[in-house]
Protein backbone atom coordinates (compact mmCIF):
# COMPACT_ATOMS: atom_id res chain seq x y z
CA UNK A 1 0.00 0.00 0.00
CA UNK A 2 1.33 3.42 -0.93
CA UNK A 3 2.00 5.88 1.92
CA UNK A 4 -0.59 8.65 2.25
CA UNK A 5 0.62 12.20 1.67
CA UNK A 6 -1.13 15.49 2.40
CA UNK A 7 -0.75 19.09 1.31
CA UNK A 8 0.70 21.67 3.73
CA UNK A 9 -1.81 24.09 5.24
CA UNK A 10 0.31 27.04 4.06
CA UNK A 11 3.32 27.67 1.87
CA UNK A 12 5.67 30.47 0.86
CA UNK A 13 5.68 31.40 -2.83
CA UNK A 14 7.57 34.38 -4.22
CA UNK A 15 7.24 36.59 -1.16
CA UNK A 16 3.74 35.55 -0.04
CA UNK A 17 2.34 33.04 2.44
CA UNK A 18 -0.57 31.28 0.75
CA UNK A 19 -2.86 28.30 1.12
CA UNK A 20 -2.12 25.60 -1.49
CA UNK A 21 -5.35 26.32 -3.37
CA UNK A 22 -4.28 29.97 -3.81
CA UNK A 23 -0.70 29.25 -4.91
CA UNK A 24 -0.08 29.37 -8.66
CA UNK A 25 2.87 29.67 -11.03
CA UNK A 26 2.94 30.39 -14.75
CA UNK A 27 2.63 27.53 -17.22
CA UNK A 28 5.81 29.02 -18.70
CA UNK A 29 7.76 28.51 -15.48
CA UNK A 30 10.92 26.64 -16.43
CA UNK A 31 10.36 24.03 -13.72
CA UNK A 32 7.01 23.16 -15.32
CA UNK A 33 8.42 23.15 -18.84
CA UNK A 34 11.81 21.52 -18.29
CA UNK A 35 12.25 20.52 -14.65
CA UNK A 36 14.68 23.46 -14.63
CA UNK A 37 15.02 23.92 -10.89
CA UNK A 38 16.70 22.76 -7.71
CA UNK A 39 15.17 21.48 -4.47
CA UNK A 40 16.38 20.81 -0.95
CA UNK A 41 14.88 19.17 2.15
CA UNK A 42 16.16 20.09 5.61
CA UNK A 43 15.25 18.13 8.77
CA UNK A 44 14.30 19.67 12.11
CA UNK A 45 14.45 17.59 15.29
CA UNK A 46 12.11 19.04 17.94
CA UNK A 47 12.25 22.30 16.01
CA UNK A 48 16.07 22.42 15.83
CA UNK A 49 17.71 22.27 12.38
CA UNK A 50 20.16 19.44 11.77
CA UNK A 51 23.18 20.19 9.59
CA UNK A 52 21.52 23.33 8.26
CA UNK A 53 24.72 24.78 6.83
CA UNK A 54 25.43 21.57 4.92
CA UNK A 55 21.96 21.65 3.37
CA UNK A 56 22.34 25.32 2.44
CA UNK A 57 25.78 24.68 0.96
CA UNK A 58 24.43 21.85 -1.18
CA UNK A 59 21.59 24.05 -2.39
CA UNK A 60 24.07 26.80 -3.33
CA UNK A 61 26.29 24.30 -5.15
CA UNK A 62 23.41 22.94 -7.20
CA UNK A 63 22.12 26.42 -8.09
CA UNK A 64 25.62 27.40 -9.19
CA UNK A 65 25.92 24.27 -11.35
CA UNK A 66 22.89 25.28 -13.42
CA UNK A 67 23.53 29.03 -13.18
CA UNK A 68 20.43 30.13 -11.28
CA UNK A 69 21.30 33.38 -9.46
CA UNK A 70 19.81 33.35 -5.98
CA UNK A 71 20.81 34.65 -2.54
CA UNK A 72 20.24 31.80 -0.09
CA UNK A 73 20.74 34.08 2.92
CA UNK A 74 16.98 34.67 3.26
CA UNK A 75 16.13 30.99 3.56
CA UNK A 76 16.97 30.28 7.20
CA UNK A 77 14.51 32.92 8.41
CA UNK A 78 11.85 31.64 6.01
CA UNK A 79 12.34 28.07 7.20
CA UNK A 80 11.81 29.07 10.82
CA UNK A 81 8.75 31.06 9.79
CA UNK A 82 7.36 28.06 7.93
CA UNK A 83 7.76 25.84 10.99
CA UNK A 84 6.12 28.41 13.27
CA UNK A 85 3.22 29.13 10.92
CA UNK A 86 2.61 25.39 10.52
CA UNK A 87 2.58 24.72 14.27
CA UNK A 88 5.78 22.68 14.01
CA UNK A 89 8.20 24.93 15.87
CA UNK A 90 8.81 22.31 18.57
CA UNK A 91 8.17 19.16 16.54
CA UNK A 92 10.04 16.77 14.29
CA UNK A 93 9.56 18.18 10.81
CA UNK A 94 11.23 19.01 7.52
CA UNK A 95 11.23 22.01 5.21
CA UNK A 96 11.01 21.63 1.44
CA UNK A 97 12.63 24.34 -0.69
CA UNK A 98 12.34 24.58 -4.47
CA UNK A 99 13.93 27.25 -6.63
CA UNK A 100 13.29 27.27 -10.36
CA UNK A 101 14.81 29.50 -13.02
CA UNK A 102 11.43 31.22 -13.27
CA UNK A 103 9.04 32.25 -16.03
CA UNK A 104 10.34 32.79 -19.56
CA UNK A 105 9.37 32.05 -23.18
CA UNK A 106 10.20 28.41 -23.92
CA UNK A 107 13.80 27.93 -25.09
CA UNK A 108 16.29 25.11 -24.61
CA UNK A 109 19.02 27.62 -23.69
CA UNK A 110 18.92 29.57 -20.43
CA UNK A 111 16.87 32.77 -20.80
CA UNK A 112 18.28 36.12 -19.73
CA UNK A 113 16.80 38.11 -16.84
CA UNK A 114 14.36 35.45 -15.60
CA UNK A 115 13.29 35.94 -11.98
CA UNK A 116 13.61 32.72 -9.92
CA UNK A 117 10.44 31.15 -8.55
CA UNK A 118 10.84 30.35 -4.84
CA UNK A 119 8.65 27.79 -3.08
CA UNK A 120 9.04 26.72 0.55
CA UNK A 121 6.90 24.86 3.08
CA UNK A 122 7.17 22.83 6.28
CA UNK A 123 5.66 19.40 6.88
CA UNK A 124 5.60 16.97 9.82
CA UNK A 125 7.87 13.92 9.66
CA UNK A 126 8.09 10.89 11.94
CA UNK A 127 11.82 10.87 12.71
CA UNK A 128 11.66 8.58 15.74
CA UNK A 129 12.11 4.80 15.69
CA UNK A 130 13.95 4.72 12.36
CA UNK A 131 16.24 2.11 13.91
CA UNK A 132 13.31 -0.32 14.14
CA UNK A 133 12.58 -0.34 10.40
CA UNK A 134 13.62 -3.23 8.16
CA UNK A 135 13.27 -2.55 4.45
CA UNK A 136 12.76 -4.85 1.49
CA UNK A 137 14.54 -3.26 -1.47
CA UNK A 138 14.25 -3.85 -5.22
CA UNK A 139 17.46 -3.79 -7.28
CA UNK A 140 16.86 -1.79 -10.48
CA UNK A 141 18.81 -0.52 -13.46
CA UNK A 142 20.13 3.01 -12.99
CA UNK A 143 18.95 4.81 -16.14
CA UNK A 144 19.12 8.35 -14.72
CA UNK A 145 21.09 11.19 -16.27
CA UNK A 146 24.82 11.60 -15.65
CA UNK A 147 24.66 14.58 -13.25
CA UNK A 148 23.08 13.00 -10.20
CA UNK A 149 25.17 15.32 -8.02
CA UNK A 150 22.70 18.07 -8.98
CA UNK A 151 19.54 17.91 -6.86
CA UNK A 152 17.29 18.72 -9.79
CA UNK A 153 13.50 18.79 -9.75
CA UNK A 154 13.66 16.70 -12.95
CA UNK A 155 13.12 13.38 -11.18
CA UNK A 156 11.16 11.33 -13.72
CA UNK A 157 13.71 8.49 -13.82
CA UNK A 158 13.74 8.34 -10.01
CA UNK A 159 9.96 8.28 -9.79
CA UNK A 160 9.70 5.59 -12.48
CA UNK A 161 12.09 3.39 -10.50
CA UNK A 162 10.40 4.03 -7.18
CA UNK A 163 6.94 3.42 -8.60
CA UNK A 164 8.11 -0.02 -9.72
CA UNK A 165 9.39 -0.72 -6.21
CA UNK A 166 6.37 0.54 -4.29
CA UNK A 167 3.90 -1.12 -6.66
CA UNK A 168 5.79 -4.38 -6.13
CA UNK A 169 5.53 -4.20 -2.35
CA UNK A 170 9.08 -2.95 -1.74
CA UNK A 171 10.21 0.04 0.32
CA UNK A 172 12.86 1.50 -2.00
CA UNK A 173 15.13 0.77 -4.96
CA UNK A 174 18.86 0.15 -5.07
CA UNK A 175 20.19 1.25 -8.45
CA UNK A 176 22.91 -0.47 -10.49
CA UNK A 177 25.04 1.23 -13.18
CA UNK A 178 27.53 -0.87 -15.19
CA UNK A 179 27.37 -3.65 -12.61
CA UNK A 180 28.00 -1.37 -9.63
CA UNK A 181 25.56 -0.13 -7.01
CA UNK A 182 25.20 3.66 -7.09
CA UNK A 183 22.43 4.75 -4.68
CA UNK A 184 18.72 4.43 -4.00
CA UNK A 185 16.02 6.28 -5.93
CA UNK A 186 15.95 8.75 -3.02
CA UNK A 187 18.61 7.50 -0.60
CA UNK A 188 22.34 6.75 -0.25
CA UNK A 189 23.51 3.13 -0.12
CA UNK A 190 26.04 1.62 2.29
CA UNK A 191 27.41 -1.92 2.48
CA UNK A 192 29.33 -3.70 5.24
CA UNK A 193 31.88 -6.37 4.35
CA UNK A 194 34.40 -7.81 6.81
CA UNK A 195 33.78 -4.99 9.33
CA UNK A 196 34.40 -2.27 6.74
CA UNK A 197 31.72 0.15 5.53
CA UNK A 198 31.59 0.83 1.78
CA UNK A 199 29.75 3.54 -0.13
CA UNK A 200 29.95 4.95 -3.65
CA UNK A 201 32.39 7.89 -3.94
CA UNK A 202 31.04 11.37 -4.56
CA UNK A 203 30.78 12.43 -8.18
CA UNK A 204 28.25 12.66 -11.00
CA UNK A 205 26.69 9.23 -10.34
CA UNK A 206 25.32 10.03 -6.85
CA UNK A 207 23.93 12.91 -4.82
CA UNK A 208 26.29 14.08 -2.10
CA UNK A 209 24.04 13.11 0.79
CA UNK A 210 24.18 15.10 4.02
CA UNK A 211 23.36 12.02 6.10
CA UNK A 212 26.05 10.20 4.11
CA UNK A 213 28.52 12.83 5.27
CA UNK A 214 27.41 12.39 8.89
CA UNK A 215 27.73 8.59 8.69
CA UNK A 216 31.32 8.86 7.45
CA UNK A 217 32.10 11.32 10.26
CA UNK A 218 30.66 8.83 12.77
CA UNK A 219 32.77 6.04 11.25
CA UNK A 220 35.90 8.13 11.76
CA UNK A 221 34.93 9.07 15.32
CA UNK A 222 34.08 5.48 16.32
CA UNK A 223 37.08 3.95 14.60
CA UNK A 224 34.98 2.03 12.09
CA UNK A 225 36.86 1.29 8.88
CA UNK A 226 35.27 2.67 5.71
CA UNK A 227 36.08 2.98 2.04
CA UNK A 228 34.52 5.13 -0.66
CA UNK A 229 34.37 2.89 -3.71
CA UNK A 230 31.65 1.34 -5.88
CA UNK A 231 30.45 -2.09 -4.74
CA UNK A 232 29.94 -4.56 -7.58
CA UNK A 233 26.76 -6.63 -7.63
CA UNK A 234 28.99 -9.72 -7.82
CA UNK A 235 30.25 -8.92 -4.31
CA UNK A 236 26.84 -9.46 -2.70
CA UNK A 237 27.82 -12.88 -1.41
CA UNK A 238 30.43 -11.14 0.79
CA UNK A 239 28.09 -8.41 2.04
CA UNK A 240 26.92 -8.79 5.65
CA UNK A 241 24.89 -5.60 6.12
CA UNK A 242 23.21 -3.06 3.86
CA UNK A 243 21.68 0.20 5.01
CA UNK A 244 20.25 3.28 3.32
CA UNK A 245 20.51 6.87 4.48
CA UNK A 246 18.76 10.15 3.75
CA UNK A 247 17.26 13.24 5.33
CA UNK A 248 14.06 11.48 6.39
CA UNK A 249 15.28 7.90 5.84
CA UNK A 250 18.05 8.64 8.39
CA UNK A 251 19.82 5.25 8.75
CA UNK A 252 17.52 2.38 7.78
CA UNK A 253 18.51 -1.28 7.74
CA UNK A 254 17.93 -3.24 4.53
CA UNK A 255 16.58 -6.64 5.47
CA UNK A 256 16.65 -8.07 1.94
CA UNK A 257 17.48 -7.22 -1.66
CA UNK A 258 15.47 -8.57 -4.57
CA UNK A 259 15.82 -8.75 -8.32
CA UNK A 260 12.62 -8.98 -10.35
CA UNK A 261 12.91 -12.78 -10.23
CA UNK A 262 14.19 -13.64 -6.75
CA UNK A 263 15.69 -12.58 -3.44
CA UNK A 264 19.43 -12.00 -3.85
CA UNK A 265 20.51 -10.82 -0.39
CA UNK A 266 19.45 -11.43 3.20
CA UNK A 267 20.99 -9.45 6.05
CA UNK A 268 23.31 -11.64 8.12
CA UNK A 269 23.97 -9.32 11.05
CA UNK A 270 23.63 -5.68 11.92
CA UNK A 271 26.12 -4.75 14.63
CA UNK A 272 27.89 -1.98 12.71
CA UNK A 273 24.66 -0.48 11.40
CA UNK A 274 23.24 -0.46 14.93
CA UNK A 275 26.30 1.34 16.28
CA UNK A 276 25.94 3.97 13.57
CA UNK A 277 22.22 4.33 14.27
CA UNK A 278 22.77 4.82 17.99
CA UNK A 279 25.39 7.52 17.47
CA UNK A 280 23.36 9.23 14.75
CA UNK A 281 20.33 9.33 17.05
CA UNK A 282 22.44 10.87 19.81
CA UNK A 283 23.77 13.59 17.49
CA UNK A 284 20.35 14.53 16.16
CA UNK A 285 19.02 15.02 19.69
CA UNK A 286 21.96 17.01 21.09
Amino acid sequence: MKPKKTYPAELYLNGEWLSPDKAFVSVFDRAFMFGDGIYEVTPFYCGKPFRLQDHCDRLKYCLQQIKIPFDCAILEHLMMQALSRSGLANSDAAVYIQISRGKAPRTHYYPEHAEPTVLLYAFPVVLENFHEKRWKVLVSEDFRWQRCDIKSTALLANTMSNEEAIAGGFDENLLVHDGHFTEGSHSTAFFVMNNTVYTHPEGPHILSGITRKVVLEICRDLGISYEERPVNIEELDRVEEVFLTGTTTQITIVESLHSKEKQIFTAQKGEITKRLQEEFLRRTRE
